[in-house]
């Protein structure tokens, strides 16, 4: 529903979003050196490194509700289509798998959303979480290492890269950062993934055509239903006039029919189509987010008395303080719970 005249001075709500499998994955190989174990002697180490980064990026961005996007770890409509999807990974520690199977426990337990759509993965929620915040005139961040959801960066999405700096030194990509970076407008990193290709997901791109010419190539046309069009009906004529053109300007070597040549080598299309296909994020999950009915899951702030017994299990004191300071709103007065 688009907003009234009354709601257009008000501050936009803003969704957090966040990859919570990123998380994980990142915290286990950078704390597995502590080997934290939780009140059952479980490891716990990625599951508090997790916990704390969302506790820490919930005090930045002072968000109004979060929602955790986990994938199916039994199912995969994605490897069903393409066998080979992430294949060449290696396989994962057995304490990482015991983790990522008890982060949902986890963040249920908290009174946080969580959502693991079936065959799917978090990057479909993040997705499904950029394209409710626009329909619902609320504002997004996404927390993910994930590449794929700089896609859904907009004027209401922006994604908070992890990387070695953690979430204070992290980039937050905006559609002006993600165009100084890559050369290409947010609402076409798609088309650029999908021509560059992802090699950690084991999807090659158009062979001969790497980052920078991808690049090149749709801020000179614009879009790859430009180029495409061209290459059917003008013979991609104006696809090399573009590219030796922008050669002229900067100085660069002509390439404009060395393109059109890997454009038009066999397969190269329907590998285009198939890693759109592939990168693609849903954007119709149900996230189940119902922000104005008071004490629904990923609404904030959260109860105390759960905080501090949630939290708490995980045996890191501090941690604990921090989580009901800002989970909760309130000072930390609830005594964590005795072993």
């Amino acid at each position: 529903m688009p907003p009234t005249p009354a709601d257009a001075t008000r501050p936009r709500r803003l969704l957090l979003a966040v990859d919570a499998p990123s998380l994980l994955h990142r915290n286990h190989h950078a704390r597995a050196h502590t080997r934290l174990k939780d009140r059952t002697g479980r490891p716990a180490w990625a599951l508090h490194g997790m916990l704390r980064q969302i506790i820490e990026s919930i005090d930045a961005f002072a968000p109004d509700a979060v929602i955790f996007g986990l994938d199916d770890r039994t199912a995969s409509l994605r490897r069903d289509l393409y066998p080979d999807y992430k294949a060449g990974r290696a396989e994962k520690d057995p304490d990482l798998v015991d983790q990522l199977d008890r982060a949902g426990a986890l963040l249920d337990a908290l009174g946080l959303a969580t959502l693991t759509p079936p065959g799917l993965e978090a990057d479909d929620v993040n997705a499904s979480a950029a394209t409710w915040a626009c329909d619902n005139d609320w504002n997004c961040v996404v927390i993910t290492s994930d590449r794929d959801s700089f896609a859904h960066i907009s004027e209401h999405t922006r994604v908070l890269r992890l990387i070695d700096g953690g979430i204070s030194g992290s980039p937050l990509l905006n559609p002006a950062r993600l165009q100084s970076m890559y050369g290409v407008p947010a609402e076409h990193y798609l088309e650029f993934a999908a021509v560059r290709g992802d090699t950690s997901d084991n999807l090659p791109g158009i062979r001969g055509l790497g980052e920078k010419t991808a690049a090149v190539l749709l801020s000179s046309m614009g879009s790859m239903r430009a180029v495409w069009a061209d290459v059917d009906h003008n013979k991609g004529r104006a696809v090399v006039a573009a590219l030796d053109s922008w050669c002229a300007e900067t100085g660069a070597r002509r390439v404009g029919a060395t393109v059109l040549k890997h454009l038009l080598a066999a397969g190269a299309r329907e590998r285009f189509d198939f890693n759109l296909r592939m990168m693609s994020g849903r954007t119709d999950l149900d996230l189940g987010l119902t922000p104005d009915v008071p004490g629904t899951p990923g609404l904030l702030p959260l109860d105390i008395e759960r905080v501090a017994r949630v939290v708490g299990h995980l045996n890191v004191e501090a941690t604990t303080a921090l989580a009901i300071r800002v989970l909760t709103g309130e000072p930390n007065s609830v005594r964590v719970p005795a072993p």
